[in-house]
């Protein structure tokens, strides 16, 4: 079995993200150790569906954050490592839980792990991941990062549930769609950047700037995913162009351009979300309404701001190459749209 960190076709050379897998390569090799051997199980299903996953690459944002944010605080060990671990096994748990339950048919350029092995499995195998994520913490022995941590894995499961609850529900507010993108996808990124200043012992205001630099980062990827779904390319999105519209998703861009439609437009958003009957050429025509409303533009500009956001938090550290990865790579996740 082999598990690899080696970038996604969204990671070129000279990417931010190929930078600090760079400056991270011996704490990513010592990460990938540890993966690898908490994936390990008599039961041969679980490694071989794990590792359709996990070994199939990926952004490796959440555990690079650890990393580079250890840094950023002094220095990486065997402790940040493993938390790093963690992050990437809750990631990948939900993950394996969110593909079941939107049946979706591609992650990370391959089939999902539930087109391959059924549904059953892949919830199952998600559980182990999540209980090895909860084995890394504990033995870090800092109650406080086991309660960063699984604080922010009960957060993601509020979130999809919110979510769910919120399928093709036309009339979603800005306001409840921001809570449930933060709670889903921010609040992963928020802990993972958290937790190494907690380990490190440093200041409370770093651990502060760490957690708003993650949330914000956070949110910026998530309007920019939300954006790429109506007209991105799936080796940039890592699934299929048009899941969150053909599942009734509402996302920032269809709240936006729903708040503006004349009543031709208001009548179509009820017909293809709502009323979820859609077909072949209403993906096209959503993407033309959302063009004409300006809504994927308003959507990326919200993204502009977030990133900006994190980066900003960033202010209160000592310049160094760290410091310089993590404000580019806020910056490279608004440009994956271009």
């Amino acid at each position: 079995m082999t598990y690899s960190s080696t970038p996604t076709p969204l990671q070129n050379a000279k990417s931010p993200i190929d930078r600090l897998l760079a400056l991270s390569a011996a704490d990513m090799a010592a990460i990938d150790v540890i993966i690898i051997e908490r994936m390990q199980s008599p039961v041969g299903m679980i490694p071989d569906l794990a590792n359709h996953l996990v070994g199939a690459g990926g952004k490796r944002l959440r555990p690079l954050l650890t990393v580079a944010s250890a840094h950023l605080c002094g220095a990486a060990h065997e402790v940040h490592h493993k938390l790093a671990a963690a992050v990437e096994f809750i990631h990948s748990a939900t993950l394996l839980h969110d593909d079941v339950v939107d049946e979706s048919a591609l992650r990370r350029g391959r089939k999902t792990a539930n087109l391959v092995w059924g549904n059953s499995p892949s919830i199952l195998v998600g559980d182990f991941l999540f209980a090895r994520a909860f084995n890394l913490m504990v033995e870090t022995q800092s109650l406080e990062a086991l309660g960063i941590l699984s604080n922010a894995a009960s957060i993601i499961a509020e979130g999809e549930v919110q979510q769910l609850a919120a399928l093709r529900d036309i009339d979603m507010t800005e306001a409840v769609y921001m809570d449930v993108i933060g709670a889903k996808t921010a609040a992963l990124f928020a802990a993972a950047a958290e937790v190494s200043p907690i380990i490190s012992e440093r200041p409370v205001a770093e651990r502060h700037a760490l957690r708003k630099y993650g949330q914000e980062l956070g949110l910026a990827f998530q309007l920019v995913d939300d954006a790429l779904d109506y007209g991105g390319f799936e080796s940039a999105l890592g699934k299929s162009v048009g899941d969150d519209f053909r599942e009734g998703k509402v996302t920032l861009p269809v709240i936006r351009a729903f708040a503006s439609a004349n009543s031709e437009d208001k009548a179509f958003w009820t017909r293809v979300i709502k009323e979820h009957n859609q077909d072949e050429t209403d993906l096209e025509k959503a993407v033309s309404i959302l063009r004409r409303a300006g809504a994927l533009q308003s959507t990326m500009e919200e993204a502009k701001r977030r990133s900006d956001n994190a980066r900003k938090a960033l202010t209160i550290f000592p310049d160094s190459p760290w410091k310089t990865a993590l404000s580019d790579i806020a910056e490279f996740v608004v440009e994956r749209i271009s």
